[in-house]
């Protein structure tokens, strides 16, 4: 009945030719900024204690309104500046907040990322139980620390554990079991194109490791919303995590000076080089001490954060390999440990043989000893491990 009223009035409202302004939004949005037009219909007005019969009425009202603008700006926005899913997730997180700040209506707030998701074309859901509001979403992809759920045989990973930090069990929460004919594509959390972010933004870091009792210097460009943009990602499986790349200032603030660094070395040296600068350049510490949780980090963000562990310098060392050199190479995974090696035209040291290639070993992570390209920790030499990803060149 409320609903028809409103719908009433605003109907009302035009007859007698009294202008309903649309309300101009905008923000900024790393490489630029989001404006969007609103149209005061899209205020839908919500209870603060999830419910079903609230989330019902959220909708019904909301597809009575006019929310085709906001959601085709969405969707231009996406396509400009080429954001893969999880970056367009933060777009919409952000427009969430816009239109419903998260401290003031939970609740609200969720419904409407839930909303501009589905609406954007992903299969998104949401659930209400014990007056929690869960978020989720389909994604076919190896997520390995945080809750999902299984609907007709689909994984759905779960976007707004963090607030919550613990949940019950699955069947405390009921689906809602609403129909948007646009939601049907699942979401992917691979980063393969960091957003430009404005210049100004970045601040120098000092780096600075010994080679050959020589002292080389750096000036990195770091960029602190990189703790933001990855502050709530999930660890993704290993294809994924090697291949977040850098963002364009911080790269260029670092590759072409890595690349003037070696260009006099041979190959084997040069990668030696690269193997020392992730080890020595930043102050190792393990993730529980750290995070108090397994996170792995981004090269862009080991190059910003004063720590980091195996999972970090692996990741960092690959990047840079395979931007420098464009080697094969694969990670190796032990119980407690993550080291790379990497195929030479002809091997070095100790190797490891896999799909009839030999590789050897180069350990990016402070050790014991001072293990040289071909050199395994003593400590390992009779553990098992798991190759856990493989990068050919040649396969690309």
């Amino acid at each position: 009945m409320k609903i028809l009223i409103k719908s009433f009035l605003f109907a009302a409202l035009l007859l007698l030719n009294i202008k309903v302004t649309a309300q101009q939004h905008a923000f900024e949005f790393y490489e630029g900024t989001f404006n969007f037009e609103l149209d005061p219909s899209v205020n839908i007005t919500v209870n603060k204690i999830p419910s079903k019969a609230e989330a019902i009425k959220f909708y019904e009202s909301i597809v009575l309104a006019n929310p085709q603008k906001l959601i085709q700006s969405l969707q231009a926005y996406q396509i400009k500046h080429q954001l893969n899913d999880w970056i367009y997730y933060q777009l919409i997180r952000k427009t969430a907040e816009e239109i419903s700040p998260k401290a003031e209506n939970y609740f609200r707030y969720t419904l409407y990322k839930w909303f501009l998701l589905s609406k954007c074309g992903y299969d998104a859901k949401i659930a209400i139980g014990n007056e929690q509001v869960i978020f989720y979403i389909r994604n076919d992809e190896d997520i390995s620390d945080i809750p999902f759920f299984m609907i007709d045989k689909q994984k759905y990973m779960c976007l707004n554990y963090h607030d919550y930090g613990k949940l019950f069990q699955q069947s405390v929460y009921i689906p809602l079991k609403i129909k948007i004919p646009e939601a049907i594509n699942s979401f992917s959390y691979k980063v393969t194109r960091m957003p430009d972010f404005k210049p100004e933004n970045y601040e120098n870091k000092d780096v600075q490791f010994s080679y050959r009792q020589k002292v080389y210097h750096f000036k990195l460009k770091v960029n602190q919303e990189i703790q933001s943009l990855f502050k709530n990602y999930p660890v993704v499986d290993y294809a994924s995590y090697f291949n977040i790349p850098l963002s364009r200032e911080t790269y260029g603030s670092l590759i072409p000076i890595l690349k003037e660094n070696v260009k006099k070395m041979d190959q084997k040296k040069g990668v030696d080089y690269l193997m020392r600068f992730t080890r020595y350049a930043f102050l190792y510490e393990d993730d529980g001490l750290n995070f108090g949780k397994e996170k792995r980090l981004s090269p862009e963000q080991t190059l910003l954060n004063k720590y980091s562990d195996c999972d970090d310098r692996a990741a960092l060392f690959f990047f840079l390999v395979k931007e420098i050199y464009n080697l094969p190479m694969i990670a190796l995974l032990y119980p407690t440990h993550l080291t790379m090696a990497v195929q030479f035209d002809k091997p070095v040291g100790d190797v490891i043989v896999y799909k009839n290639r030999k590789y050897s070993f180069c350990e990016p992570t402070p050790q014991t000893q001072d293990l040289k390209i071909g050199q395994i920790s003593s400590d390992l030499k009779n553990t098992p491990y798991e190759i856990v990803y493989a990068y050919d060149p040649i396969k690309r």
